[in-house]
């Protein structure tokens, strides 16, 4: 999607970060929250010189997305929540239900594949499994996960005790945020779209999209998601560094 979104808007870069417990950052130190892992970002902005003028995320990043303005850094020109929430509820949903999907597994598999039809085997689509796949390591002739499920348990307890209302009542003054619903997907609740609408039309800085798909929208519907990026992006100046 990045390179599909570069193409697109060749005045933005992209920076990707996999959050602590995530792809192949380290864990860091606990206690493994949303806001640690808004810390974690504001740190690497901090030791690379890269700072975003904007940021997204997706489910528990959309979250971390959030956090990172509620940090203070009023500099972000827009944040992007991907089928991600403000609010607090008892932990449920599609990611949720992943965890405990992924533990009945073996720990072991002969290919990716293998794991794949497993999570496939659980209601989840094919390219939501084969994403999920790439989370195996290959060693010694088998493929065994490289997840912390303990610790990703932890994290998305967290997402659901957190409440990150007040960022979409008062953002920053130049901060616009947008929140993208996935049409299949429970985790943004109705009752969420209503509130980001009714502050939306409040102070102008909030702005509701709808798009088609489950909650990985980035293995539902990429297309659409660069499509939307793509139109509602500022319009980077000459003058100004790469933004991401």
């Amino acid at each position: 999607m990045a390179r599909q979104l570069t193409a697109r808007r060749s005045d933005w870069a992209c920076a990707l970060l996999d959050l602590r417990l995530h792809g192949d950052s380290p864990a860091f130190s606990p206690p493994h929250t949303v806001a640690g892992a808004a810390g974690d970002v504001v740190l690497y902005e901090q030791e690379t010189g890269f700072h975003a003028s904007s940021v997204l995320g997706h489910s528990f990043g959309g979250k971390v997305a959030l956090a990172h303005v509620a940090f203070g850094h009023d500099r972000l020109a827009q944040v992007w929540v991907i089928d991600s929430t403000p609010e607090t509820r008892e932990p449920s949903g599609s990611a949720w239900r992943l965890l405990d999907v992924v533990r009945a597994l073996p720990l072991e598999f002969a290919s990716r594949k293998e794991a794949a039809a497993g999570i496939e085997a659980a209601g989840y689509s094919n390219a939501v499994a084969t994403w999920m796949a790439s989370n195996l390591h290959y060693r010694d002739g088998r493929y065994s996960w490289r997840l912390d499920l303990d610790g990703a348990e932890t994290m998305l307890r967290d997402f659901f005790a957190t409440d990150l209302w007040s960022v979409v009542d008062n953002p920053p003054l130049d901060t616009v945020l947008h929140f993208v619903k996935a049409t299949a997907s429970s985790v943004l609740s109705d009752e969420a779209c209503v509130r980001i609408e009714e502050a939306g039309r409040r102070h102008g800085r909030a702005h509701l999209h709808h798009v088609a798909g489950g909650h990985w929208l980035h293995t539902d519907n990429p297309k659409a998601l660069v499509e939307l990026l793509a139109a509602n992006l500022p319009t980077a100046t000459v003058s100004r560094r790469p933004r991401a």
